[in-house]
């Protein structure tokens, strides 16, 4: 399974130039913890340029009793940034994201174009479903073997 059907679609995005407070003022109106910074792309698309998390305004910011209002999103995102392409399979996602320990990357075109957001709970949430549907199949063997085979009124062999 290609990355681009389990990822997220709908994207918060953000400006390395906004204001740090009317970043933070958007994650909580659209109640998420992540953004994605962005630059125009030609054609409409956006590239990201960096994320910005809650984690990093609280523990970068706040616990070092720094001013927030002082800073744009670009003082503070992170730069670093790990992202994992559309077509990349479900297993090479995972693999990035253990190895550089994140729980959200940005899912990116051919064209470095964003397309989403892949999550970890997105992940566990497909897994889920694919387990269920294991668990279903499983169930439904059980009942057709009761009733190919129903048990016998003496309840065991000769």
């Amino acid at each position: 399974m290609h990355i681009r059907a389990l990822c997220n679609t709908n994207v918060v995005t953000v400006s390395q130039s906004e204001e740090l407070m009317t970043a933070a003022a958007l994650m909580r109106d659209r109640h998420v913890g992540y953004l994605v910074v962005a630059e125009s792309m030609p054609g409409g698309a956006v590239k990201p340029i960096g994320v910005l998390t809650d984690r990093d305004i609280v523990v970068g910011i706040l616990a070092m009793s720094v001013d927030p209002k002082s800073l744009r999103v670009g003082d503070v995102m992170t730069q670093r940034l790990v992202m994992v392409e559309a077509s990349k399979s479900l297993e090479d996602a995972l693999r990035m994201m253990r190895r550089d320990g994140v729980r959200r990357v940005p899912v990116i075109g051919h064209s470095g174009e964003l397309v989403g957001v892949l999550s970890l709970d997105d992940i566990v949430e497909y897994l889920a479903k694919q387990l269920a549907e294991v668990s279903g199949s499983i169930q439904a063997e059980l009942k057709n073997e009761s009733t190919l085979r129903p048990a016998s009124a003496g309840g065991g062999a000769p």
